[in-house]
């Protein structure tokens, strides 16, 4: 399950201005065990990156920039200032790795811009074993990404591959990151008796000695930068832990991630473990000690915050994904900042400290309804380019005049058109995968006098428009059957889900489907090594259900066509299934 969001060890203050790291009074947890780290606004940041709005990611980037602490130099295996906690945003390998949320490459590039703006530390593109797509799309997050400054400050992030412990995995993801100015290959091995004994059929001693090769591998390709994970530490034998870790520091490794792979342990087990290897493993000193909670049990979080309160100086975060944030997640769901209490709301007309610990502006957001542009049929492109600017896009001109047609469309039809339509707007028409099937055309019929029926016509990749036309038991799954019609892909239906962008009968509706097809796609998961047929969301967006609804389709069709298609046309990156 997703890791946790949170990644620093403050406790929260009251206030409606951001946080200023470097004041006096600046709040900490108190640890016997450790120095407990300050309040790093950029880990907040990366905090709240799961929030799919990438106007928000650029809004909250541009809040941070001025009240960034002042970043150490990056040395591998240390950090000059105690208090300081790196972060590493594990968005594009694990959290890729959640059914339906697959990335194409453009994606994958589009988020990993926008970590780095963010200040994000260290940035684990992907598995770039698992197929030749990931490792394109790790490769070129290298090349741009890791050679990029970004921010008044100069930031360059740590591009990271992850890999099992074996030399192929490991060629690839050097293969992969060694373009970045500063790369970093994050292997792995299980550690836990349970992993150790039914799924690597290993001894211990042989998991040392994997371990112990391969991270001295990593390093010789000439890699300065290796992490090594033992995966299952929460369920891991301690001693048996302290002689791994300290062999692969000796090996090379120069930070030591700790994953409660399962979501096992409670946050004062999981802040004890933290404790118990700082101080029991030989050689921690030349090592970085990170953290990677699970949210099995709903404690990711709070581990999070126990391991760096008891010394880890690192920490992992967990969307392009198309997975929806449900309203009532703290800190970035729709209603976080949402008050219909009437006590509540007369407390925040008086005073919003009252019933707001942080500021929405804190983290990026703004309240409509307080200040900006509002827009309607009037609006010309002057207006609607600012409100863009406003909200934190940068498109060209190309894709402004394509937006623009579809923004004259939907307020041709709406009295206003909030910020939300605006968002919803440009991730269907800008944001979406590359095109190889697009809609000219839908109509359909239905009602409770006779079947439902659909007509919808499509331009195929050569060009030529194909017209395809169903029944079906409703209009959806007409127009979905006239479409596989044209298509001829074979295709499961997992998840379909319509919301409406605002409230009011004028809303624009978003659609969001995952679908799995009979195809290969030559994925390798990356803890089992087994092939895996993999799932792809898709997201559409227009005033009419129908319509969007065949958007989203598409939207999803179109990025199995083109990971399928990058990975026949890629030269095939052999793996070795085992550790």
């Amino acid at each position: 399950m997703a890791s946790s969001l949170l990644s620093s060890s403050a406790k929260p203050y009251c206030s409606s201005k951001p946080l200023n790291p470097n004041r006096a009074t600046s709040p900490t947890f108190s640890s016997s065990t450790a120095t407990a780290p300050r309040f790093a606004t950029h880990g907040l940041a990366a905090a709240v990156k799961t929030n799919p709005s990438r106007a928000r990611l650029r809004a909250l980037s541009r809040s941070v920039q001025a009240s960034m602490p002042r970043r150490p130099e990056y040395i591998p295996n240390r950090i000059d200032d105690p208090n300081y906690v790196r972060i590493f945003d594990t968005t594009l390998r694990d959290g890729e790795q959640s059914p339906g949320a697959t990335m194409t490459s453009a994606e994958k590039l589009v988020v990993a811009r926008q970590l780095a703006r963010l200040g994000v530390d260290i940035i684990e593109a992907g598995f770039p074993a698992s197929s030749p797509d990931d490792l394109d799309a790790v490769r070129s997050i290298a090349i741009e990404v890791g050679n990029t400054p970004v921010g008044e400050d100069g930031h360059i992030p740590v591009i990271c591959g992850l890999s099992r412990c074996n030399k192929r995995d490991i060629d690839a993801a050097w293969e992969a990151v060694r373009h970045a100015r500063r790369p970093r290959i994050h292997t792995f091995i299980a550690t836990s008796e349970i992993h150790m004994q039914h799924k690597l059929r290993k001894t211990p001693e042989q998991v040392v000695a994997i371990a112990r090769e391969m991270v001295a591998y990593a390093r010789s390709l000439g890699c300065p930068d290796v992490e090594f994970s033992p995966e299952d530490a929460g369920r891991s034998n301690r001693e048996f832990l302290y002689h791994i870790l300290g062999e692969v520091i000796k090996a090379g490794a120069t930070t030591l991630n700790i994953p409660d792979t399962v979501g096992y342990t409670l946050p004062y087990e999981f802040g004890g473990l933290i404790a118990d290897i700082k101080a029991n493993t030989p050689g921690i000193e030349n090592a970085i000690i990170s953290t990677h909670c699970q949210n099995d049990l709903g404690l990711s979080t709070a581990n999070t915050l126990a391991g760096a309160r008891a010394g880890a100086r690192q920490l992992e975060v967990q969307e392009h994904s198309g997975l929806h944030v449900q309203p009532h997640k703290a800190i970035v769901g729709a209603n976080a900042f949402a008050h219909e209490s009437g006590i509540h709301q007369d407390g925040m007309l008086k005073y919003k400290g009252t019933y707001e610990i942080i500021s929405p502006d804190d983290i990026g957001l703004t309240r409509a309804n307080e200040f900006g542009i509002v827009l309607g049929k009037l609006s010309g492109r002057h207006a609607v380019r600012s409100k863009l600017v406003e909200l934190g896009y940068e498109i060209n001109d190309q894709e402004f005049e394509d937006f623009f047609k579809r923004y004259k469309e939907v307020a041709e039809k709406k009295k206003r058109v909030t910020d939300e339509d605006i968002e919803a707007l440009l991730s269907d028409e800008i944001f979406q995968p590359k095109v190889i099937w697009s809609l000219v055309d839908v109509q359909a019929t239905c009602g409770t006098l006779g079947l439902s029926t659909a007509t919808v016509k499509l331009i195929a990749p050569d060009g030529q428009e194909k017209i395809g036309c169903s029944v079906g038991t409703g209009p959806v799954d007409a127009a979905y059957k006239a479409v596989d019609q044209i298509v001829q892909i074979p295709t499961v239906l997992r998840e379909y889900g319509l919301t409406s962008v605002t409230e009011g009968i004028d809303a624009i509706a978003t659609t969001r489907v995952v679908i799995t097809g009979d195809v290969s796609t030559n994925t390798k998961h990356a803890y089992t090594g087994q092939s895996f047929n993999r799932s792809f969301s898709g997201s559409g967006a227009a005033m009419d259900i129908v319509v969007s609804s065949v958007r989203a389709y598409l939207s999803a069709l179109n990025k199995m066509c083109s990971f399928v298609g990058a990975v026949k046309s890629s030269s095939d990156v052999p793996v070795n299934t085992g550790v």
